[in-house]
């Protein structure tokens, strides 16, 4: 599967047919918002691996950021296969159960940064959301990446999904 092709028909930025409801890339920002943590999805050798890590994301919704050890299985997987899957759920503060659980999956490619101006960018965006983070950000051991944001794919009410693609300047 081509990881550019849409998995829907056609992108849907509807406010879900419910007035009172925001619109899904508002839902989407605020999940992301409202959550520290998520589940960075990778592959290699033809299995997939998921790592808990903190993250941080632009206000378009177009990247997100995070940061890793080198000698991590994470960092050796993101070097030999860029396509990952980033997934945030509202487990944590579902208190009625999982028709309350929203979920995002945002699919894209990732990307090692070492230009010093865009690390500077990425590293305060992470540290700011993340100010226990900064000693590590900043260690020569560790490696930050930013992950280039295709679709979004949102499921609330246990099974309601929807693909949103976020547009803007890039």
């Amino acid at each position: 599967m081509n990881p550019d092709e849409p998995l829907f028909d056609k992108e849907d930025d509807t406010n879900l047919g419910r007035d009172s409801e925001p619109a899904i890339g508002e839902r989407i920002y605020e999940l992301l918002s409202q959550q520290p943590y998520g589940v960075l999805c990778v592959q290699g050798g033809g299995q997939p691996y998921g790592a808990l890590v903190a993250f941080a994301f632009s206000e378009d919704l177009r990247h997100l950021s995070f940061v890793t050890p080198v000698t991590t299985r994470k960092y050796r997987l993101l070097n030999d296969c860029d396509q990952v899957a980033f997934v945030v759920d509202s487990r944590s503060t579902a208190a009625d159960g999982v028709m309350e659980v929203e979920a995002v999956t945002a699919t894209g490619r990732s990307l090692l940064i070492d230009d010093e101006g865009e690390f500077e960018h990425w590293a305060e965006l992470l540290v700011r959301r993340h100010p226990y983070l900064k000693s590590f950000v900043k260690a020569s051991t560790c490696a930050l990446f930013r992950v280039d944001i295709v679709r979004f794919l949102h499921v609330m009410r246990f099974q309601e999904v929807r693909q949103w693609i976020p547009n803007g300047p890039s």
